[in-house]
């Protein structure tokens, strides 16, 4: 077991460098105005929308780059990558330029965000495995905090270059431990390499252990691939998966489109309308709520999703969300911008609860259902789609939602976010399912059962329970 969680919380910690990009963008786009011609709102929207474009296009290649050479070398590609576009990004000297190197580290983070939570959901222990991939939320929220910190203390030199620079930092922290990392066995099992497979599972599993769970992948594989093409993305959009794949689907897009970026993106400018100034307002305190978000997250990965379940977590999540977009209406309706006082606690109240129903909830757990709902051969592509309606709904509000803000105003803005919210809520009542401690080949048959625990399987096995 301890094997499993130091290599399931190795993988993970891949998000911090997608959770840096994340924010450091913030402090970027206050500063890059004074090297290079970027100033108006459309400008700056548009060097956010690239880093999301290429994200699309990292994730829709990201399941076909997992399955040909494996999750462990997809991973250590992209800490290669992220490294050598972060540093592009840094010496950019020219718009264009930039633009190519955002471009280029969204298709870096776009394959990390699919591969890192697959590999973990194929190398952590069912027991634990809800809490591994909650760690990648958890280490991505980090990384949130670390680039909203970094920016703020070089907000004085506004040196939006070594912002963007200092971005290699953690990628090249990881890279030898991810060296240390078995690749996942239901990979290789995939490939045939049974051998491999079982020296893969002797370093995450007690060894009395091993074969027998060698022989359940080994089943469900075969199980799998009997009579069926194999791992095509056709197979996402026909029965018995099209079910899970419009789940995941929707539940990716529903993610972004409630507005979690807008904060994140564009803190302080939302600030800014709410009232606040100065560097420690639109960098600290967005690093400040950050820091609550990671402890929902971390509430959530260590002592709840594992007891609890997967549905009253994100339901609750969810519902937070909505009470905090009704808050922020009330803030924005009442002109926080010249109220002052009382309506600057309750916008910044609006917003630290909006983050931690987030991370409490949708935050968490899309990559824990993104990871448990597919077969092995599907896993990594059925990811992948989710990620690309998730990254869609990301560049929906990477571009919209300045515009948005200058037209309908906090108050307009924070009732879409807010119906939407309720939108995600219905959805998840109706077709989310529970998977507490369930083995990945169980719930692979609720989804070709039409959403429908088998009879037989509707209470887990627990004979050999001690």
């Amino acid at each position: 077991m301890r094997k499993g969680l130091f290599v399931g919380l190795t993988a993970a910690s891949v998000g911090v460098v997608y959770g840096y990009d994340l924010s450091t963008i913030a402090g970027v786009l206050l500063f890059v105005g004074k090297d290079l011609a970027i100033a108006s709102d459309s400008q700056k929207g548009l060097l956010t929308t690239m880093v999301v474009i290429g994200q699309i296009g990292g994730a829709l290649g990201a399941g076909v780059l997992a399955n040909a050479i494996g999750r462990k070398r997809s991973m250590l590609l992209i800490l290669l990558g992220y490294t050598a576009f972060a540093l592009l990004g840094a010496f950019s000297m020219s718009v264009p330029m930039l633009l190519t190197a955002r471009a280029l580290i969204g298709v870096a983070i776009g394959v990390s965000v699919v591969v890192a939570p697959v590999y973990v959901a194929e190398s952590a222990p069912a027991a634990v495995r809800g809490s591994m991939l909650t760690a990648y939320q958890v280490a991505t929220l980090s990384g949130v905090i670390l680039g909203y910190v970094t920016a703020y203390f070089l907000a004085g030199s506004q040196s939006w270059r070594l912002m963007l620079g200092l971005a290699a930092v953690p990628a090249l922290l990881l890279l030898p431990l991810l060296l240390r990392m078995p690749e996942s066995a239901r990979w290789y099992l995939l490939k045939g390499r049974t051998d491999d497979a079982r020296r893969s599972l002797l370093r995450i599993e007690p060894e009395d252990n091993v074969d027998a769970e060698l022989a359940e992948i080994s089943r469900a594989i075969a199980e799998e691939t009997q009579d069926r093409s194999g791992g095509g993305l056709s197979e996402l959009v026909r029965q018995p998966y099209l079910r899970a794949t419009l789940f995941v689907v929707a539940l990716g897009f529903l993610q972004q489109i409630t507005g979690i970026n807008a904060i994140i993106y564009f803190s302080p400018g939302l600030f800014t309308a709410m009232g606040f100034h100065g560097n420690f307002a639109l960098l600290a305190l967005p690093a400040m709520v950050q820091v609550a978000g990671l402890a929902a997250a971390l509430s959530v990965s260590l002592f709840l999703i594992d007891r609890m379940g997967r549905r009253p977590i994100l339901m609750s999540g969810i519902a937070l969300m909505t009470i905090a977009d009704i808050v922020l209406v009330a803030v924005f309706a009442n002109g926080a911008a010249h109220a002052g006082g009382l309506a600057l606690v309750f916008g910044f109240g609006g917003v630290l609860l909006f983050i931690i129903g987030f991370n409490f909830g949708f935050g968490s757990l899309v990559w824990v259902y993104a990871g448990e709902s597919f077969p092995s051969r599907l896993r990594s592509i059925g990811s992948s789609v989710m990620l690309t309606a998730n990254l869609t709904g990301n560049a929906l509000i990477a571009a919209f939602f300045l515009p948005m803000l200058q037209i309908l105003g906090g108050a307009g803005v924070y009732t879409v976010f807010g119906l939407l919210a309720v939108v995600a809520l219905v959805v998840v009542y109706r077709f989310a399912p529970e998977t507490k401690g369930r083995q990945l080949e169980e719930i692979r048959r609720y989804w070709e059962n039409g959403g429908k625990w088998p009879t037989p399987l509707d209470t887990p096995d627990t004979s050999d329970a001690p």
